[in-house]
């Protein structure tokens, strides 16, 4: 089991990089937008494309698009956030959150009809019905991105921001979790037995380098990873992994 920063080579090869874990988060709907001179902006949706690109949707009318159209460069700095936070009920259920940092600039016309395809592909909502009409499509040119998660905080590099993949099994964690909870549940008592018995043991989640639990002890709470013996390539291999970790 892994908990805090790994004491070892191998521990650390099972853990996400910080890029992909970036990625992951940024692929969840819960997200504001705070921008230079205008504070927290209404925000209908934003979310990382496969090919990297941030793209928010914004009222057409609203501040973001005023600032925009009066900015002699053009752009807005800005700061995207986005929460992750546990599928399931927990006293704490952020795990994280990742700042997504630069110059929120216009999208060409001609751009935007592909990438709104792009946008539903990697999020589909119902704001990008009103592309176009009540709302507009912009995008973040990213400068810094800045993962916070189980209390450290990780700079990390734009472009390997971009060149990452979010996580194929934390995408699905939620059904996973419902599919395999006999599994998980067995896994918990596992984990139950090895902390202190006066600490309180939640599942966390998943992702394809091992199951996450929450530990909340009397001193404060910790987060962990029980690690899968491979790195998984998508969430069909879960059950055999779960297989194999409680067959220790």
């Amino acid at each position: 089991m892994t908990a805090g920063t790994p004491s070892s080579s191998a521990a650390t090869r099972r853990q996400p990089p910080p890029a992909e874990r970036a990625r992951t988060v940024a692929a969840r709907p819960g997200a504001s937008l705070h921008a230079a001179g205008l504070g927290v902006c209404q925000l209908w949706g934003a979310t990382t494309t496969a090919s990297g690109d941030v793209l928010l949707v914004v009222p057409a009318d609203g501040a973001v698009t005023a600032a925009l159209a009066r900015s002699p460069l053009g752009d807005v700095p800005a700061r995207l956030t986005v929460t992750d936070r546990a599928p399931v009920p927990l006293r704490r259920p952020v795990r994280g959150l990742v700042e997504l940092s630069g110059w929120i600039t216009p999208v060409d016309d001609g751009d935007v009809p592909r990438l709104l395809l792009d946008y539903a592909e990697a999020h589909p909502c119902d704001a990008l019905f009103e592309v176009g009409l009540g709302a507009a499509l912009v995008r973040l040119d990213l400068a810094e991105v800045v993962l916070e998660e189980a209390g450290t905080t990780t700079d990390v590099d734009p472009d390997e921001f971009v060149a990452a993949r979010p996580d194929p099994v934390s995408a699905a964690e939620r059904e996973l979790m419902a599919t395999e909870q006999p599994a998980l549940d067995r896994l918990t008592a596992r984990v139950r037995c090895w902390a202190d018995r006066r600490d309180d043991v939640a599942l966390l989640g998943l992702d394809r380098y091992g199951v996450r639990f929450r530990v909340q002890g009397r001193d404060g709470c910790y987060d962990l990873r029980v690690p899968f013996e491979d790195t998984l390539t998508g969430p069909a291999d879960v059950r055999g992994a779960l297989t194999g970790l409680l067959s220790c």
